[in-house]
């Protein structure tokens, strides 16, 4: 679909082609994996494949929504007022969700809405399609009726419809870094305290390969869960012997000296997990500054490694998508991303060996798990914005 197509395609549906174009990206973590809930540092950047919407007011109350990606639906329509829940919305549910957050946070939509939404991030590939449509829609309607909403705050009423809308317990993150994106740059944050840096990501000879183990992530929510309480369990024992508010709080020199005040050998490495990845990610920021790449990915395939042994939230697709990945020549590291079980991993390579490097790792795993992984190369893109020439955007 090409951007002429966009446009043919928003006039079909509407029957007519008064719109305005947005865009917001999805995102991958580039390291510090399962440190929010600990108190530590995630560092995501937004990349280039997002959710594109063409998007007009309407003078009646009638709100119109298409998707390209899930045309089976057809279109969905509601009323302004009529913004509950609904199953039968499906998709649609995310940005009526952020309709009725804006509403409720004092914001005037006096309006109904046409909006085509056309989706390039995979489906089911964990780089945060629902944060990416709820943003985008955040923008459109800031933009359509001439609001000014602080971003921060934007990003907050996405995970609101994230916790209270749709039901589902996610951190920030995901909206922190498809609102908050730069081009170019990767996002140390804090997701306690909302504090926030950027750092540049120089990848002129270089870019990131992401590697879709094609695997649904169904152990990750139970998993995840079990070990929130696992490190909970770990802080709980180590106050018995130095004051701390989180595991992320410690360095790790002291995690050294008090460690075996954790008796459980397994909730031992649990927290070695948090406090390393933790010390790892502000060695990682610092990495990006100096422009040191190599040091980056090295930092990778160390989180790759406490994410396998440490914290034991890989599994055998991603194991083996990123050990096929290191032994490749040209790559500088590679780790998984997300919640783990599943998913994706990425890859930090040089952009000349790409297409042999997708063909030896795409072989590797075929062979080792029987179907295929799927590979993308994404550049780090900005945030959630309008665009305001059709060649801006990338299908």
């Amino acid at each position: 679909m090409n951007s002429k197509g966009l446009v043919e395609k928003f006039k079909e549906i509407f029957g007519h082609d008064q719109h305005r174009l947005f865009f917001a990206p999805g995102r991958i973590n580039l390291i510090g994996e399962h440190t929010d809930y600990n108190g530590g540092y995630v560092f995501p950047c937004a990349i280039t494949k997002g959710t594109y919407a063409l998007a007009a007011k309407r003078k009646d109350t009638k709100i119109r929504m298409y998707s390209l990606n899930f045309e089976e639906a057809g279109v969905i329509d509601f009323d302004i007022e009529e913004l509950d829940f609904n199953n039968r919305h499906q998709w649609a549910n995310y940005p009526k969700g952020i309709i009725r957050y804006l509403k409720a946070a004092g914001y005037e939509i006096e309006h109904g809405l046409d909006v085509l939404y056309f989706g390039t991030i995979p489906n089911g590939a964990g780089l945060s399609s629902s944060a990416s449509i709820e943003m985008v829609t955040g923008v459109l309607l800031e933009k359509l009726f001439s609001h000014s909403i602080d971003r921060i705050e934007l990003v907050k009423l996405g995970q609101r419809v994230e916790n209270e809308f749709i039901g589902v317990n996610s951190g920030i993150m995901d909206q922190f870094a498809v609102g908050m994106g730069k081009k170019n740059a990767a996002v140390l944050l804090n997701c306690e305290t909302l504090d926030y840096e950027y750092a540049p990501i120089e990848l002129v000879d270089h870019g990131i390969l992401i590697m879709n183990t094609n695997k649904r992530r169904e152990l990750a929510e139970s998993k995840y869960n079990e070990r929130r309480r696992e490190c909970e369990a770990a802080l709980e024992e180590l106050r018995k012997s130095i004051n701390v508010n989180e595991l992320c709080s410690l360095s790790i020199d002291q995690f050294e000296q008090y460690k075996d005040t954790i008796k459980d050998e397994v909730i031992r490495k649990r927290a070695r997990h948090a406090v390393y990845e933790n010390s790892r990610t502000l060695q990682a920021m610092s990495a990006l500054n100096q422009g040191n790449l190599p040091e980056f990915g090295r930092l990778m395939d160390e989180s790759h490694t406490s994410l396998k042994e440490d914290y034991e939230v890989t599994g055998k697709e991603l194991d083996l998508l990123v050990a096929a990945a290191q032994k490749q020549d040209g790559v500088l590291g590679a780790r998984m991303t997300g919640a783990g079980f599943g998913g994706c991993a990425i890859a930090l390579v040089e952009k000349s060996k790409i297409p042999e490097i997708i063909e030896s790792v795409g072989k590797v795993y075929s062979e080792g798990m029987g179907y295929h992984a799927s590979f993308y190369e994404v550049n780090v893109g900005d945030g959630a914005k309008e665009l305001l020439e059709l060649d801006e955007v990338i299908v």
